[in-house]
């Protein structure tokens, strides 16, 4: 199936969000009929629908989500267990199921369309009257509201300049701190009014992307999160076994490129007194990026990056 037919395919079986890089990652997770596999991020399905039309009968696919919403989503299938967890916690969950081993892991990071596209959660700013919440689980935790409400400027200002990489990003946490002051920041419209003046030359939803971006991160501890899932994903992932992961901005890449290269995330690799690197994943070609067609039936893709990693049977790596 080519890979625009395959998105309609799976955009008819769900609106939940439309699979990024579906092929690609299918092909790069190199799937065994009867392995066992996880996809990290649940979502609407789509990668793990893939999966699983590949897994013979004695093939399994544990699908991980923290969104109480995607569970709606889960396969009918006896080859699939939904997990509703954290995928920072991912080899609790799978110990808990009797699994030590994996063939491959795959997460697609970042936010689904239907968290974009749900009015009532806060993420988009296309929907002015909504309420600053951009929880992904929902039922739990700090919202974006209390982020802007009660975090001092220093800190607002170190979010901004760390997950949006804005560099105004002292001047927008003093005007939040005054805005407050006078009255809560509790609304996406309040929100991008105080922080519509420091938008400089940027396009204003390019601005606005960012200071959203920053935010989101916070709340949700992603980077936190993602750092703590590829930390463990070495020890459960079976020689020759294969690491997917898809992000969507510099930050996110970064740690994958890192970690994949070097199993750290600062990018700089341990050695041993022989100095023979200790990265427990090689790299397995260049990052790969959506085609034309892809972005053209789904535009939310154009920012997407995948890279693969495989666990070595051995260190062969030598500085």
């Amino acid at each position: 199936m080519e890979t625009t037919d395959r998105l309609i395919t799976y955009k008819k079986q769900t609106e939940y969000h439309i699979p990024v890089l579906l092929d690609e990652s299918v092909e790069g997770l190199k799937i065994k009929p009867f392995g066992i596999y996880v996809d990290a991020t649940f979502g609407g399905g789509g990668h793990s629908r893939a999966i699983i039309d590949m897994l013979n009968d004695k093939g399994k696919l544990f699908a991980f989500d923290r969104d109480a919403d995607s569970e709606a989503n889960a396969i009918d299938d006896q080859r699939f267990t939904f997990v509703r967890g954290d995928f920072r916690f991912m080899s609790n969950f799978l110990r808990y199921h009797g699994v030590g081993a994996v063939d491959g892991i795959i997460a697609d990071l970042g936010v689904s369309s239907h968290h974009f596209d749900d009015s009532t959660r806060g993420f988009s700013f296309r929907y002015e009257d909504a309420t600053l919440d951009m929880r992904m689980n929902n039922r739990a935790g700090m919202t974006a509201a209390d982020v802007i409400n009660n975090y001092d400027a220093e800190r607002l200002a170190e979010l901004f300049y760390r997950y949006g990489e804005l560099t105004c990003s002292r001047k927008m946490a003093a005007a939040l701190v005054a805005a407050r002051s006078i009255e809560p920041v509790v609304s996406v419209s309040r929100l991008m009014s105080v922080l519509a003046p420091f938008k400089g030359k940027e396009p204003a939803n390019r601005f606005l992307a960012k200071a959203f971006q920053a935010i989101r991160l916070e709340v949700n501890g992603e980077i936190e999160a993602l750092e703590e899932f590829l930390f463990q994903t070495p020890q459960l992932l079976k020689p020759d076994g294969r690491l997917v992961v898809i992000s969507y901005h510099s930050l996110e890449d970064r740690l994958v490129k890192n970690f994949i290269k070097t199993g750290t995330i600062d990018g700089q690799a341990d050695t041993d007194i022989y100095g023979n690197r200790s990265a427990p994943l090689k790299p397995i070609g260049k990052p790969v990026t959506p085609k034309a067609s892809e972005t053209a039936a789904n535009p939310r893709s154009r920012s997407a990056k995948m890279r693969i990693g495989e666990k070595q049977t051995i260190n062969k790596n030598i500085i």
